[in-house]
């Protein structure tokens, strides 16, 4: 094969070390898995249902480019709140289908995207794939949003920040008064605010909040993949300026046409039919954080982690990613740091899993951590 086929772009783009976890996980024999953040629950039967009565009655061809009319009226619903008079929905392939369109419709080369260091490891790449360059800023050691920095950061080449609350990795979810300083801080210095909100049900000690409370420029990405566990539907959605959307929608047209018809129709009409409820889960994964936190107290530097999935303790020696080989040794799949962030000092454990591997999973913890 010729190498010039490959683009140079590549050479500047990993393969994800959370996939290449996962393959790891497929070829042990016994895994203790608590890398991936994938919910462990199925859909629930009623929006299975909805969806395959949806493929019945022949619903599978393509959809509007901007999506089902009834499932972005119930988007628009539940953001009426805002009081915005230019903010649009559009329907995408994930949350991440959202992201790239976003940063794909607004990046131009050389521009530079401010994320929050430990990121989620698709917002770098995705920067690059547009053109861009990404500007990480520390957040070390508590994960709090310091505007301060995020100010010092800026130059006349910044276009994009990009927040993400509750956060992935560590699960901190910042205050509304650091969204506030930061929505304003992106209004006045006439920067796009991005704010990645996947896991905003996933808050368990505080309320949830987003920067577009208090900037109507705000674009949000969200879905519903961690929420329901519907990870492999890739149905994702984002609102915010209608110009933006409307050049959002351009380009999916050219590139993921639409988000699966069938699926979105079982959305809508499991949200018309209030079935679309999530009580049980997320009392489920608070537990579980509860244990995480308490089986970890002590031995680990955390930061507390009230929402998402996730837990981003400090390794208790070395690198973190020779803390990650350790527990590999014992079977224990966990994510360094150094995949979400410039540093290698922390790691990734996902609780979203069986309170049986949950737990396996801390014993060898614990164990490891006393081998300091």
């Amino acid at each position: 094969m010729n190498e010039r086929w490959i683009a140079e772009r590549m050479s500047r783009i990993d393969a994800s070390g959370i996939r290449k976890a996962f393959e790891m996980a497929r070829s042990m024999r016994n895994p203790v898995d608590l890398s991936i953040g994938m919910p462990y629950f199925d859909v629930d039967d009623a929006i299975k249902d909805a969806a395959c009565e949806a493929i019945r009655e022949g619903r599978n061809q393509y959809s509007v480019t901007m999506g089902l009319p009834e499932l972005r009226a119930a988007i628009a619903a539940t953001i009426a709140r805002y009081g915005h008079a230019d903010r649009d929905v559009m329907v995408t392939s994930g949350t991440a289908g959202a992201l790239m369109l976003a940063l794909a419709a607004t990046v131009n080369p050389g521009d530079e995207v401010i994320v929050l260091d430990p990121y989620f490891v698709m917002y770098q790449h995705q920067t690059t794939l547009a053109g861009g360059v990404t500007v990480p800023v520390d957040t070390y050691p508590d994960f709090r949003i310091d505007v301060a920095r995020i100010a010092a950061a800026i130059t006349p080449r910044t276009k994009v920040v990009i927040v993400n609350s509750p956060n992935n990795p560590s699960g901190v979810v910042a205050s509304a008064e650091e969204l506030k300083a930061l929505a304003l801080l992106c209004k006045e210095r006439g920067i796009l605010l991005v704010s990645d909100e996947v896991y905003g049900s996933l808050c368990y000690d505080a309320e949830f909040h987003s920067p577009a409370e208090w900037n109507e420029d705000v674009l949000v990405v969200d879905g519903y993949s961690k929420a329901f566990g519907m990870t492999g539907w890739r149905l994702g959605f984002a609102h915010g300026p209608a110009r933006i959307i409307q050049e959002m929608a351009k380009l999916q047209q050219f590139t993921f046409v639409c988000a699966p018809t069938p699926l979105q129709t079982g959305v809508a009409r499991a949200i018309a039919g209030g079935t679309l409820g999530f009580a049980e889960q997320k009392a489920a994964y608070r537990r579980k954080r509860d244990l995480v936190v308490e089986a970890l107290d002590g031995l680990y530097e955390l930061a507390r982690p009230d929402g998402a999935f996730y837990a981003f303790p400090k390794a208790p020696r070395g690198t973190a990613s020779e803390f990650c080989a350790e527990a590999i040794g014992r079977e224990l799949l966990i994510i360094p740091g150094n995949i979400f962030s410039r540093r290698d000092t922390h790691f990734r454990i996902s609780y979203a899993t069986s309170d049986e591997t949950l737990k396996r999973g801390l014993d060898i913890l614990r164990d490891l951590a006393g081998k300091a």
